[in-house]
């Protein structure tokens, strides 16, 4: 099973979301992009609208091996405030399953306390929202099975990231030379 979620509010940030996706497609990791809302068609925060291919109620979860939460406001708020998708969060970390979040979203992990004693990072400005953390400045940190990265400057690295923690480092440093990352 490498089944990955990357979950859309309307406001998300375009580079977290879509280059995340991209780089999942390219490693050949089966990836759905998920609307929280009833709609399969999100705006994001610079009103570019994108068609997801599911919407969270078709989710199920038992087939999915990472959630990715992207940043972008008003887009984390509103992940925070679909319940559904917090549930699973929590679910998620209390039976170590992943969990990656970039740029305002690793904010939604810190309110619930899934960071205490954790390394983690996060849009700069936003730190004091990582309750219990251990603050980095690295572009991407892991810590157990939570990937937290800063935001759209780091969205490829962080991308780079998952393909690792799901199909290894060589393939994650094939498809890093692939796109000419430096």
């Amino acid at each position: 099973m490498s089944r990955v979620c990357v979950f859309f509010a309307t406001g998300y940030e375009e580079m977290e979301a879509l280059s995340v996706v991209d780089l999942l497609v390219r490693a050949k990791i089966d990836v759905d992009m998920v609307s929280v809302t009833d709609s399969l068609s999100v705006t994001s925060s610079h009103g570019v609208r994108v068609m997801m291919n599911k919407t969270l109620r078709d989710v199920d979860f038992t087939q999915v091996e990472m959630i990715v939460l992207p940043g972008g406001m008003p887009g984390t708020t509103n992940l925070e405030e679909t319940d559904k998708l917090m549930a699973q969060v929590d679910d998620f970390v209390a039976s170590e399953r992943w969990v990656a979040a970039i740029c305002a979203a690793p904010t939604i992990l810190g309110h619930r306390g899934h960071l205490e004693g954790r390394e983690a990072c996060c849009y700069p400005g936003k730190e004091a929202e990582l309750t219990g953390a251990k603050i980095s400045y690295e572009k991407v940190c892991v810590d157990g099975h939570i990937i937290t990265s800063r935001g759209a400057g780091t969205a490829l690295a962080f991308g780079l990231k998952i393909v690792e923690v799901i199909k290894g480092q060589k393939q994650a440093e094939a498809l890093a030379e692939s796109i000419v990352y430096v």
